[in-house]
């Protein structure tokens, strides 16, 4: 059974580990005359650390991130809700399916049709005008990236809550019943804390797509203030600087680990005392 393991550690170990070692790497680079030299300095960190547009961006982006992640997976729960426990099961799956057409279009290309909808001469403003409201301002604004990160990751939320919703026992929900708790009570009580991990991933997921993501910000977000995506591309079009757009990159990706470490441990904390 091993040898069938060699395949996908290879492809991880080529197109992974060796691209983010070569990563790391070029942090300790410099660039002389427009070119990238080999070299081992800690000037790219210190630059970019100490930068306030740095900071600014990181911050900015994970505040983005993080509302993102609440708005889709607090959004999600209803109708998955009703997805798991209301709907029969043909319906569900004729849903189900429907949450997964998204899928087949390319995400950039939702992005510039959602700029339809959200233009000043667009679908939404050109529906409200007979009624006295508007025009509404999405676009070049933080609202329009958070939009276009809920474009990206919340049919993803949805299907991940159903299907942690659907492995809930129903066994306990009917003890739960019994034992006199309300529809409310039992949500909390009982369907939440067992699809916790579940919800959490689905969580995790929002995050790390919209930490990540280049497109809505560039598209919906005009780019201004600029999220760390932004800030990357930036780097690499001023000077060619690409062992500062690296250090961003790797930060980046600690920043994730640490955030997908911590959501893990809420995720699968606590299993092992509520088994004793």
């Amino acid at each position: 059974m091993a040898f069938w393991a060699i395949p996908p550690i290879l492809w991880q170990f080529a197109f992974f580990v060796v691209p983010l070692g070569f990563l790391v790497a070029m942090t300790f680079w410099s660039v002389r005359s427009f070119r990238l030299t080999p070299d081992m300095t800690l000037a790219n960190w210190m630059f970019i650390l100490k930068a306030g547009f740095f900071r600014s961006a990181y911050i900015y982006t994970f505040k983005l991130a993080l509302l993102t992640a609440l708005i889709a997976s607090l959004s999600a729960f209803p109708a998955a809700y009703t997805l798991a426990f209301r709907l029969q099961p043909r319906t569900r799956r004729f849903l189900i399916f429907m949450l997964v057409v998204p899928f087949f279009t390319s995400y950039p290309v939702r992005i510039y049709s959602t700029q339809i909808f959200f233009s000043p001469e667009g679908i939404i403003n050109a529906m409200i005008a007979p009624l006295g409201l508007g025009p509404v301002s999405v676009l070049d604004t933080p609202t329009g990236t958070v939009v276009g990160y809920l474009v990206l990751t919340l049919p993803l939320v949805l299907l991940l809550q159903t299907f942690a919703l659907m492995n809930t026992p129903r066994d306990l929900i009917e003890a739960a019943h019994n034992l006199g708790c309300g529809r409310f009570r039992t949500i909390l009580t009982v369907i939440v804390p067992t699809a916790r991990v579940g919800l959490v991933l689905a969580a995790t997921f929002a995050f790390v797509l919209s930490f990540g993501d280049y497109v809505a910000p560039l598209y919906l977000g005009g780019s201004n203030p600029p999220t760390l995506s932004i800030l990357i591309a930036d780097q690499v079009k001023s000077g060619n600087n690409w062992p500062r757009a690296s250090v961003v990159a790797v930060t980046m990706i600690l920043t994730l680990i640490v955030v997908m470490t911590a959501m893990l441990a809420l995720a699968y904390g606590g299993r092992k005392k509520g088994r004793g």
